[in-house]
C-alpha cells in the first residue's frame, strides 16, 4: 500500500526521482526509513510510452515545460541571456518519474582511475578549475559493480576498461551493422573496438523481459521495461516496501532551514499551483546538475544571501556538458541501423590526455545510427550536406541513405570553469513565479581542440570501413547539454566545494546533494553509471548516519 506522508515528518524527503534519486529512495526505504520523493513531472508507466516521433522529439513529451518553466542561455557572462524557441533547452533533461533514465539511450561507461586524480597528473590548466576527487576509483569500484547488478547492465569487459571486481550481470547485446563496420574501421587505423555496455537487458532479468530491438531507445520510453531506468527498477522496489511515497507533479521552490542551519523540509507547488510544505528530518537533493543548484540559489535567506550550502561560492559553478561531435557515412549496402539499440561498439584508445597533442583532454568514439535512426529527424537533418533539399531527387536520396547510413560520435572531456554556470535569471520567471534557470556555457579551447582531434579519428574510421561518402557536424561552443555535471562538486575543502566525500553539505549537516552536480570532472562521456554508483555509496552513508542520529532536523 502506498503511504500518504503529506502531514507527517518523514525521515527523508528526496527531490528528484532520476538516476540518483531513484537509487537513494530504494536504499533508504528498504532500510525501513520513511521516504517522500518529490518529482516535478508526471508518473508515467510503460503503457504510457509511444513511438510517436512528433510528440516525443518535437513536442518535447519528456522534457516539455508543462509547468510553464523557463530557461535562458548565453555563452558568456555580460551577454543577455535569451529564451529558446523550437529547440532543445540548454539544460536538457526529462521531467517525470525516473528522470532522464526513462528516455536515455542506456550507454553505461565507468570512469577510469585517471578521472579521479587527473589534476595531480596534468597540473593546472589556464581558465579551468580542474581538481582531484576526494575519492578514488578503487573506493567507488564496488559501488559500480553494485549499480550494474542491481539495475541490470549488458556488456563484456574490453581491453581499455578499468579494473572490475565482478563480471557484467548480462551478456552483450547483439552487434549491429554499424558495430561490425566500426570494428573493421578501427582495426584498419590501429584502434581497438570493444563491446558497448548498456543499461538494456539482453536477457530476462529480475522479472523484466529482454529487449525486442524496436530501435526507439534514445529519447523514448521503453514500453517493454527492458531499459534499466529507475522507473523500471528502483522506484517499484522502493514502493513495494510500503515506506516510500512517490509524489509526482510536485515542483520544489525552496529548502527550508532553521536558525541552527538544519534542513526542516521543502516548499513545493502541486500541478494547480497550490503551495505545500513537506516536513523531513533530512533532505536529499537529486534534481540534476541544473535544477539542484537552482534550488539552492532559490533557497537564499537573510543568513544565507548567496543561496543555501553556498559558503564556498561554488553552487552552480563549474558546469560541464561533455564535448560532442558527429561524423556521418553512407555505405553501399543497407545497414538498417534504425533497428536495435543505439550503440553496440565503442573505442577508448584516446581516453587519456596526452601532452604530445598540445592540449588537455581525452575522448571516445561510438558507432550508432545517424541521428538515432528516426525517420522524421533524418528527413530534416540527416541527408548529406551537399544533397538536394526538395523534389524527386530529395526523396530518392532519403530512400537510399536512410537504410545505408551510420554515424561515429565523439565524446570528450569538458573542463570545469567558473565562467560556465547555473544562475537565476533576474528577468524571466516560470509559471510558479520562480526565477528562470539561466545557463552560461562555452567550451574551453582545449575541449574544442580535443573534439576536433576525435572527429578526425571518427572520419578516418568511416573511410577505413568503406563509406562511399562522409561528412561531419560543425564544431562550436556547446549550447545544449544533457550531461549536467559539476555544479555542486565534492571535495574535502569546504572553501572550494559544496559537499564532502559522502555528499553531505559542508554547511547544512542534514542536507545531502547527490546527482551529476557532485561530479568533480566530466569523464569522457556517459556519466549515468557513475552518478548511480555515487548514489548507492551515498545512500549507504545516509543509512549509517541515520542509525547514529547524525542527521536530524529540529522537528
Amino acid at each position: 500500500m502506498t503511504p500518504d506522508y503529506r502531514n507527517t515528518v518523514v525521515d527523508f524527503v528526496i527531490v528528484g526521482s532520476g538516476a540518483a534519486g531513484g537509487v537513494i529512495a530504494r536504499e533508504l526505504s528498504q532500510a525501513g526509513h520513511s521516504v517522500v520523493v518529490l518529482e516535478q513531472g508526471p508518473y508515467r508507466t510503460a503503457a504510457d510510452f509511444t513511438h510517436d516521433e512528433w510528440s516525443v522529439m518535437f513536442e518535447q513529451h519528456f522534457s516539455g515545460q508543462s509547468v510553464g518553466d523557463k530557461q535562458t542561455f548565453r555563452h558568456r557572462e555580460g551577454e543577455t541571456a535569451n529564451e529558446r524557441f523550437l529547440a532543445p533547452e540548454p539544460a536538457y533533461y526529462a521531467r517525470g518519474v525516473g528522470g532522464s533514465t526513462a528516455h536515455f539511450s542506456g550507454n553505461y561507461w565507468r570512469l577510469r582511475p585517471i578521472d579521479f586524480k587527473e589534476h595531480s597528473v596534468v597540473g593546472d590548466i589556464p581558465d579551468a578549475t580542474l581538481a582531484d576527487w576526494p575519492i578514488s576509483y578503487e573506493e567507488l569500484e564496488p559501488w559500480y559493480s553494485m549499480a550494474e547488478w542491481e539495475i541490470g547492465v549488458s556488456g563484456a569487459p574490453g581491453p581499455n576498461d578499468p579494473p572490475r571486481s565482478r563480471p557484467f550481470p548480462l551478456p552483450p547485446m547483439p552487434i549491429k551493422s554499424a558495430g561490425v563496420l566500426f570494428e573493421k574501421g578501427t582495426q584498419a587505423i590501429g584502434m581497438t573496438s570493444q563491446v558497448a555496455p548498456v543499461a538494456i537487458l539482453s536477457q530476462p532479468y529480475r522479472g523484466r523481459p529482454a529487449c525486442v530491438n524496436c530501435g526507439w531507445c534514445i529519447g523514448f520510453g521503453c514500453e517493454m521495461n527492458a531499459k534499466s531506468s529507475t522507473l523500471a527498477t528502483m522506484i517499484p522496489e522502493a514502493e513495494r516496501t510500503g515506506n516510500c511515497e512517490i509524489r509526482p507533479l510536485s515542483t520544489v521552490a525552496r529548502v527550508d532551514v532553521d536558525e541552527q542551519d538544519r534542513a526542516r523540509g521543502v516548499v513545493y507547488f502541486d500541478s494547480d499551483g497550490k503551495e505545500h510544505y513537506q516536513k523531513a528530518r533530512s533532505v536529499v537533493l537529486a534534481a540534476n546538475g541544473a535544477e539542484t543548484p537552482r534550488l539552492l540559489l532559490m533557497s537564499a535567506t537573510d543568513k544565507h544571501p548567496d543561496g543555501l550550502a553556498n559558503s564556498s561560492g561554488m553552487v552552480g559553478k563549474n558546469l560541464m556538458f561533455n564535448a560532442h561531435s558527429v561524423a556521418y557515412g553512407v555505405f553501399e549496402h543497407p545497414l538498417n541501423e534504425y533497428k536495435g539499440i543505439q550503440c553496440t561498439r565503442i573505442a577508448l584508445d584516446y581516453y587519456d590526455s596526452d601532452p604530445k597533442r598540445g592540449f588537455y583532454g581525452g575522448g571516445a568514439l561510438d558507432s550508432r545510427p545517424f541521428l538515432n535512426g528516426f525517420p522524421t529527424i533524418f528527413a530534416l537533418q540527416g541527408v548529406p550536406t551537399d544533397g538536394p533539399r526538395w523534389g524527386a531527387d530529395y526523396k530518392a536520396m532519403l530512400e537510399h541513405t536512410f537504410t545505408r547510413n551510420m554515424a561515429v560520435t565523439t565524446a570528450a572531456t569538458s573542463l570545469p570553469m567558473l565562467r560556465n554556470n547555473i544562475t537565476l535569471d533576474p528577468e524571466h520567471k516560470d509559471g510558479f513565479g520562480r526565477p528562470a534557470l539561466r545557463v552560461t556555457y562555452a567550451d574551453h579551447p582545449d575541449d574544442l581542440s580535443m573534439t576536433g582531434f576525435m572527429q578526425e579519428k571518427a572520419l578516418a574510421v568511416l573511410d577505413a570501413a568503406g563509406a562511399q561518402k562522409t561528412w561531419h557536424s560543425q564544431i562550436g561552443e556547446e549550447s545544449v547539454g544533457a550531461h549536467l555535471l559539476g555544479t555542486c562538486r565534492m571535495g574535502n575543502d569546504s572553501q572550494t566545494s559544496v559537499v564532502d566525500r559522502w555528499h553531505r553539505s559542508h554547511d547544512i549537516a542534514n542536507l545531502y546533494i547527490c546527482d551529476g552536480s557532485s561530479m568533480v570532472t566530466s569523464g569522457r562521456g556517459q556519466p549515468t553509471l557513475t552518478i548511480q554508483a555515487l548514489a548507492f555509496r551515498a545512500a549507504d552513508h545516509m543509512k549509517k548516519a541515520a542509525r547514529s542520529n547524525m542527521i536530524v532536523s529540529s522537528w
